[in-house]
């Protein structure tokens, strides 16, 4: 079985080879709105060698090509669930390739994922919700996951890493893209020191098939209650 992908060209972070670290849907939320299209197959929050991680460094390596804008840890479930993170990030900095990660927040209260996380050049944590019954709405977690846990791992993470941090909020009509909510969201946003902020909202698949994306001009709406940068994604 493969752990690397593409190179693919991500509207985010341009020419990317992707690893996925946690194959066959494993992840510690259930999102309403994944581009998966399918449901999360082992819904945990327990850390564990889900890809063996001297056959994902093999992988990087041979796939790593010339021109790459990033190697990027995202995949079809959460990565900082490997608990290999941190040891396969630190065995392709010699490729210098800018290393980016993407991460649903749910493991960034817990210290050793925090330094696992330390030598990725890019880290893109997600908030779409700071309300407990929005954030079982729309990103329905594993049971021992609280909003609370999210927002204050996102804070502690973003008080000791030294790289570039984009926040990504995704919306789904109906769902977390009332005014409170995001007003919410805004407002933690505005306290974290973070580089930009990405407003997304459906674009692709997703694993519940009748939600409904977000329309651009609330998009639009919404980047006014941000201090800092944001770009809209649909």
């Amino acid at each position: 079985m493969g752990y690397v992908y593409g190179p693919v060209n991500s509207r985010r972070l341009g020419w990317s080879l992707g690893v996925d670290l946690t194959p066959g849907r494993v992840c510690s939320l259930d999102c309403i709105y994944c581009e998966e299209a399918r449901p999360t197959a082992v819904l945990t929050c327990i850390r564990g060698e889900y890809a063996p991680a001297k056959q994902v460094i093999e992988e990087i390596r041979a796939r790593a090509v010339p021109g790459l804008d990033f190697i990027t840890f995202s995949g079809s479930g959460e990565p900082t669930l490997h608990s290999g993170l941190g040891e396969i990030i630190a065995a392709i900095k010699d490729l210098g390739i800018p290393i980016a990660v993407l991460t649903n927040s749910t493991l960034l209260n817990q210290a050793d994922v925090r330094r696992d996380l330390d030598l990725a050049d890019l880290v893109v944590p997600s908030l779409d919700a700071v309300s407990q019954d929005v954030f079982e709405k729309i990103n329905r977690p594993c049971s021992s996951v609280s909003v609370h846990d999210v927002i204050e791992g996102i804070k502690a993470f973003c008080n000791v890493y030294k790289g570039r941090i984009w926040l990504e909020v995704l919306l789904v009509k109906g769902v977390n893209e009332h005014p409170q909510e995001m007003q919410k969201i805004a407002e933690i946003a505005n306290t974290l020191p973070i580089e930009r902020v990405h407003l997304n909202t459906i674009c692709r698949g997703a694993t519940v098939k009748k939600i409904e994306p977000v329309a651009k001009d609330i998009l639009i709406e919404y980047k006014k209650l941000f201090n800092i940068p944001v770009e809209i994604f649909v």
